[in-house]
């Protein structure tokens, strides 16, 4: 039997990386999968080749929000998973950062997770899954990553907080942290820090295992914590990085 058989996942920022790698194994998996992100053609990309549902939104809207639960709701008739995975960087320091980049990455990294849960709990049942999209820089500190370390520590924090509060509706809340990952957002750090892909990528693979990881590895770990495999686990948050942070 596959490990999602019977069940109804979201996955914002399904349009690529590790979003669209998840989306397509919780497919295989047996899943009904709602692809959720701002790019609307990525979306309906993914959820093509996944045989799902695809819903263009800005995640940090709440009226956005709602939507994406409400269309799971009204088209596979629940929700049984829920990643929370659409994100944004920017590398820069405290000196550099414009206040609204701050606040632009704070709604789309923090705000997002808060309001998918807030809308997708009530239509969960006992047994519902969410996986929120951590960071190793959100267990320790990173250069030229302000605002993105602070809102993937709050994501962390977050993530133990709600599987506290919702643990008695035998809904579970965890974390998946992430090393580099060989996604567009990775080539677009190299960009905004005005580095040359190749030396960006070496620096990325220092890490024990000798390599960056990809989008299917990072999905493996996000099924695994979606799925009853991991019935006593929640609040947890699993480094998922090659070695790096160890």
């Amino acid at each position: 039997m596959n490990a999602l058989d019977g069940k109804v996942a979201i996955v914002t920022g399904g349009a690529s990386g590790i979003g669209r790698a998840t989306a397509l194994l919780f497919a295989k998996e047996g899943a009904k999968v709602v692809v959720a992100d701002i790019d609307g053609p990525g979306a309906e990309a993914t959820a093509k080749e996944a045989g799902g549902l695809a819903v263009q939104a800005d995640v940090a809207s709440e009226q956005d929000c709602e939507r994406i639960v409400r269309a799971a709701v009204e088209t596979y008739g629940g929700v049984h998973v829920v990643f929370n995975n659409a994100g944004i960087i920017r590398r820069t320091t405290a000196l550099d950062l414009d206040a609204d980049e701050w606040d632009r990455v704070m709604a789309v990294n923090v705000r997002s997770v808060f309001l998918m849960c807030k809308h997708a709990i009530p239509a969960m049942t006992e047994g519902g899954s969410i996986v929120n999209t951590g960071s190793g820089w959100g267990l320790k500190g990173g250069g030229n990553a302000l605002s993105y370390c602070a809102s993937k520590a709050a994501v962390v924090n977050m993530t133990r907080a709600l599987a506290i509060d919702h643990a008695k509706a035998g809904i579970r809340v965890n974390s998946v942290n992430p090393g580099d990952t060989m996604t567009p957002m990775l080539r677009d750090e190299a960009k905004q820090l005005g580095e040359d892909w190749a030396a960006f990528e070496k620096d990325a693979a220092d890490r024990p295992m000798g390599r960056s990881g990809s989008p299917e590895e990072i999905a493996q770990a996000v099924l695994f914590l979606a799925s009853d495999a991991a019935s006593y686990i929640t609040g947890s948050a699993l480094v998922v990085d090659g070695g790096g942070l160890a």
